[in-house]
């Protein structure tokens, strides 16, 4: 079905709705990886597109935990692993954001991937992580060199202090050596 009308001269496969929305990102919301694999086929679909929030395909595909879509985007080489919403959050901010320990440890993988990058108040993928709750993150991003545990957001809370601020006596525990 969606060959077919995909054939159709008068249909646009990029064309986004009132939210900027696309067909591509309608596809990874519902995890219709046969559909994402026929619109990234197409020279006319763009996997970097962002709706009206600033979000990508992989974007959504990162917090949403769907590490098939993940891995389809990813092969992409025009796909930018690194391409922030309008907060500053990165796919990887994303993935951390969701608990999807998986496609934070595909988007590490990946050279490009800033795991101290910051969003638009200052918060790291390990601040979020740390924030959330989420030991199994928190141990992944701290086995990754490049990864600083002290670097404070904006307000100067700290990785530290975000996982002692929510009570996540776990990842206090993993933090405090740092």
């Amino acid at each position: 079905m969606v060959k077919a009308l995909l054939e159709q001269h008068d249909v646009n496969p990029d064309r986004p709705n009132n939210y900027g929305d696309t067909p591509l990102r309608g596809a990874v919301l519902d995890g219709h990886i046969d559909v994402v694999k026929i619109l990234l086929a197409r020279q006319d679909v763009n996997p970097n597109k962002q709706n009206n929030r600033g979000n990508t395909p992989l974007t959504l595909a990162a917090q949403c935990g769907d590490e098939d879509v993940v891995k389809i985007l990813l092969a992409r080489e025009e796909v930018n692993p690194e391409l922030p919403d309008y907060h500053g959050d990165t796919p990887l901010s994303c993935a951390a954001y969701g608990g999807c320990e998986r496609v934070v440890k595909m988007l590490l993988e990946q050279e490009e991937v800033n795991p101290n990058s910051q969003n638009s108040t200052g918060q790291t993928p390990l601040s979020v992580a740390a924030w959330r709750g989420y030991e199994g993150i928190v141990k992944i991003l701290l086995e990754h060199e490049e990864v600083n545990p002290l670097r404070p957001d904006y307000l100067g809370r700290t990785p530290l202090m975000y996982a002692t601020m929510y009570g996540h006596q776990k990842v206090i525990e993993l933090l405090q050596p740092h």
